[in-house]
């Protein structure tokens, strides 16, 4: 039997590996990979199929455990498999199958070489860059001798530091005892002995070598099992990058991929000229300066740095290293996006259809055609507008509700990150019962969709579960009223009645007027469009009747603050009333009762009490002489400048046309702006400032012919008195501002 030892993604092993196959000719090769994902062998060699893939296990109840098996072009083991494939040879993969791997011991599992060699070298306090040191030393291999031999002494290495009694390496006998079990067994089918190649990383290799200790019949019956289900999947670079769900990735999929590129082109200078042309063109789309000259330069200066570590073709840390220094100035972060664009890339694969077994896709598959959504399968971005009230003119109750349950399985999608829809606020006001959607499909979302099958068998499966967890991990109410609104979006009752109970019980404890806020404002769209979503509402009324009834006994309390949380109090105060203003079935007089008192109140924040001066307004509360009374108290000579300024702040949060048509409130500013010293006018004007922030131009004009009225000026006059004056006054402060305050 013959052994090659490789890294999971190894562009030199790849290539090397399909040279000793030609040499060999084997009659069967063995791939390190679960033995049960010899199925799926016919789909990996698939014309269809386009690398990157990956092949995923997943236990079929929780706990939810996984192992993924990402594949890249690259892959050595991919490239064997296909070489097996177009010289008719036999292939198998032949390490313990998916349900014993998941039913291992999984506690400080997934130690991968990079952390082996980070703590031997920490022992020996030597620092090794893992990825720098493989590519220069056995990427850049000459021959294929020269890469066999140094995977070995690599692997034998990694096995000498590694301790004898750690789990991650007795599962890993297991497993070698399991392989050599295999081997004999297809050398027992009548397969010569030379005639087998086995294919492992370079860890197993020298284990494996000898069949003494395969395991027995007895020991393989032993081990512990847990059901599982197999599936391929198509992968992407980016998630390769990541790591996502398997340490032997590597950092930069799409280089690595380029050095592929120069090994089939026989051009060991390929990737540096490809790296960096690649670099310069995204630099120069997204606004940056780079110029041929530069990239000539990097490309020496690259050279040059490989020839002074001790080799002779740059690595990924020689051509960042120049490129930092001969395009971006010396600066990494001015390269930064550049490099993770040009390392990583955006490569996603695809398999066939028919090869992805998880029931989850064929629920999706079976939802888009019952829903019509089919059509929107596409690459391109569509609009869909949905009308979530009953279709009266058609027969069938999934027609006449068509567009309602297209609604409840977007939202569905959205709760599971599937990047398929995305939703759009309607332009209709008051349109309730329109949605307006954009829908695109990209393989990203694939990807999506196949993972979800961790949550559960079906979409609505998968959203429960996931809403369920964010149920338990809330920790305030204003989590659980979001769990109630998607669960409210996605058409899934139970869960909304679950999420009820738990808020109800959480209600009781202690809780922020701000968590209160968001509350009560979620449950009040809930409850007015509770008859379009089909929800039953009631149970909701009892709990936002409640927090409100706490939120009027907490609010004059709570504004006793600084500026810093009255801008956020304000918010909430104005989501709380118009929850009263909403809901009939609120006694509003409480609520109503606290912001008089509020707005009566010189002890509390001012623009908080200008808030609830503004709301009482509104609901007819204060009339004209009030509230020139009140107007005249607060912007009076005896009311410090910035107080005064930031009740009229607080005052003009609300309803700006129904102030500017009060023409007795700009009399009194007027005459309080009057009464002022230059200091604490200057003071005052930097104050209303802010309050006029939010006032749109034509609002400005209209403020501007009001006080031209009273002043018997021109308002075009006015206006340019005011930018002009202000625009002085603020430069003047600023020119004297003391900021040793900050």
């Amino acid at each position: 039997m013959k052994t090659f030892g490789i890294r999971h993604f190894s562009p030199a092993g790849a290539y090397f590996l399909r040279q000793f196959l030609d040499e060999i000719k084997p009659a069967l090769v063995l791939i390190e990979g679960p033995a049960d994902f010899d199925f799926l062998i016919d789909d990996i060699v698939s014309k269809k199929l386009v690398p990157p893939f990956a092949i995923m296990a997943y236990t079929k109840e929780a706990p939810i455990d996984t192992i993924l098996y990402p594949f890249a072009e690259y892959s050595p083991e991919y490239q064997a498999i296909l070489w097996a494939m177009e010289n008719n040879k036999e292939c198998h993969f032949f390490d313990l199958e998916s349900d014993i791997i998941l039913g291992l011991d999984k506690k400080n599992d997934d130690i991968q070489e990079e952390e082996i060699i980070s703590e031997t070298n920490s022992k020996k306090s030597i620092k090794i860059d893992m990825e720098g040191f493989w590519e220069r030393n056995l990427e850049q291999s000459e021959d294929m001798q020269g890469y066999r031999s140094g995977s070995a002494l690599f692997g034998e290495s990694l096995r000498k530091d590694t301790n004898s009694d750690d789990k991650s390496f007795i599962r890993d006998i297991v497993r070698e005892s399991f392989m050599k079990r295999k081997i004999k067994e297809y050398i027992e089918k009548g397969f010569d002995t030379e005639k087998i190649v086995a294919i492992t990383g370079a860890f197993h290799t020298s284990a494996i070598e000898s069949l003494e200790g395969a395991m027995s019949d007895k020991e393989y019956k032993e081990l512990v099992r847990r059901e599982s289900n197999v599936t391929l999947m198509p992968y992407s670079y980016y998630r390769l990058s990541k790591r996502t769900g398997y340490g032997a990735g590597n950092a930069a999929p799409s280089y690595y991929e380029l050095l592929w590129q120069g090994f089939l082109n026989g051009d060991t200078t390929y990737h540096e000229r490809k790296y960096l042309s690649t670099l310069a063109k995204y630099m120069r789309e997204h606004g940056g300066i780079v110029s041929s000259a530069q990239v000539i330069e990097a490309t020496r200066l690259a050279r040059e740095l490989a020839i002074i570590r001790g080799g002779s073709v740059p690595t990924l840390e020689d051509l960042k290293d120049a490129s930092i220094t001969c395009i971006g100035g010396g600066s990494f972060g001015d390269m930064a996006m550049g490099f993770a664009e040009t390392d990583i890339g955006k490569k996603i694969g695809s398999v066939p259809q028919d090869a992805m077994q998880t029931s989850i896709q064929s629920d999706f598959t079976s939802k888009l055609k019952q829903l019509k959504l089919e059509k929107y399968k596409e690459l391109v971005a569509t609009p869909l507008q949905l009308d979530l009230r009953e279709n009266l003119r058609v027969k069938s109750k999934e027609s006449a509700f068509l567009d309602l349950n297209r609604s409840f399985f977007l939202y569905r999608l959205v709760v599971l990150g599937i990047d398929f829809a995305q939703i759009k606020r309607s332009n209709q006001d008051n349109a309730t019962w329109a949605e307006n959607w954009i829908l695109q499909w990209t393989p990203e979302a694939e990807i999506q969709i196949v993972e979800s099958v961790l949550k559960g068998d079906t979409i609505a499966d998968a959203v429960a579960f996931v809403l369920s967890e964010r149920l338990l991990e809330a920790t305030k109410i204003s989590e659980i009223a979001e769990v109630i609104e998607a669960a409210f979006n996605c058409g899934l009752p139970k869960i909304v009645e679950g999420a009820k109970r738990s808020l109800d019980e959480m209600a009781n404890g202690t809780i922020s007027i701000h968590d209160i806020a968001g509350t009560v404002s979620k449950l009040s769209n809930m409850i007015s469009f509770g008859d379009i979503r089909k929800l039953d509402r009631e149970p909701l009324v009892p709990i936002v009747k409640r927090l409100c009834i706490r939120a009027a006994l907490m609010l004059v309390g709570e504004s006793t603050c600084d500026d810093i949380a009255a801008a956020t109090l304000a918010d909430d105060i104005q989501k709380i009333h118009n929850v009263f203003m909403v809901q009939d079935f609120l006694d509003e007089s409480l609520w109503i009762d606290k912001l008089m008192e509020l707005s009566n109140r010189d002890d509390l924040n001012t623009k908080i009490s200008g808030l609830a001066t503004a709301i009482l307004l509104d609901v007819g509360k204060i009339d004209e002489p009030t509230l020139r009374k009140e107007v005249s108290r607060r912007l009076s000579i005896g009311m410090p400048a910035e107080l005064g300024a930031n009740w009229f702040a607080g005052l003009s949060m609300r309803n700006h046309y129904a102030l500017i048509g009060r023409l007795t409130l700009w009399e009194s500013l007027s005459e309080y702006l009057d009464t002022l010293d230059e200091e604490e006018f200057r003071r005052s004007v930097v104050f209303l400032r802010r309050a006029f922030v939010e006032y749109s131009a034509k609002e400005k004009d209209m403020i501007a012919e009001n006080l031209g009225e009273i002043w018997g000026l021109n308002a075009q006059a006015v206006s340019e008195i005011i930018n002009s004056e202000i625009k002085e006054v603020d430069t003047e402060i600023l020119e004297d501002f003391d900021f040793g305050d900050f």
